[in-house]
């Protein structure tokens, strides 16, 4: 059976809960289409996220990979199309401030992303879910992942990119300022994005 890497990351910033996690976990081990489950957690840290990811990669040998991540204030699930060769923004959680230093020296100036993201925006909007493609993955760590996994992956053809998803009812409500989606629809437009592959 075909193996599908699917990360999500801890908690960040400001959102004291990341519904990424609960996708990971629910979906951990599930076969979903072709494709079986292995889940994984990102640490939200510039100096292992991307490293964490292609290790991954390297031990696991997945037929696909789709990243996630939270993005608060987001209404639609946004499959992304480019990444950039940039790190940029707030602190991590171990403190580190990026200065808009590239991710890779010699790297490409973007990527992009190799899933079927128009193919998966379709597919949800068919199924009743907001969706619609990103062009811009910002240049904290959800792209700082997504950049690093098509860049190790850029010479096979596993498809890999990057789906950014809005809180969960449970985060908005501890942040009181964010919309928001129920964990369950959360989850299972996830689903729907794999069976996509």
């Amino acid at each position: 059976m075909k193996k599908l890497l699917l990360t999500g990351f801890e908690p960040f910033l400001q959102f004291p809960i990341n519904p990424t996690m609960s996708i990971v976990e629910a979906l951990q081990g599930e076969v979903v289409g072709e494709f079986q489950v292995i889940g994984h957690i990102l640490p939200v840290d510039f100096n292992k996220a991307g490293t964490t990811i292609k290790e991954l990669v390297q031990e696991e040998e997945p037929d696909a990979v789709i990243a996630l991540g939270l993005a608060g204030g987001r209404y639609k699930i946004n499959p992304e199309r480019i990444a950039i060769n940039c790190n940029d923004g707030e602190a991590d959680n171990e403190g580190h401030t990026p200065a808009g230093e590239k991710i890779i020296s010699d790297g490409p100036d973007g990527l992009f992303s190799t899933l079927p993201v128009q193919t998966i925006v379709s597919q949800l909007q068919q199924n009743g879910y907001p969706a619609e493609i990103s062009n811009t993955a910002g240049a904290y760590l959800c792209n700082h992942v997504m950049y690093q996994v098509l860049y190790a992956l850029q010479e096979t053809t596993v498809p890999a990119g990057f789906i950014h998803i809005p809180a969960s009812h449970e985060l908005a409500i501890e942040h009181q300022r964010i919309p928001s989606w129920a964990q369950a629809d959360l989850t299972k437009s996830i689903r729907i994005a794999i069976q996509c592959l």
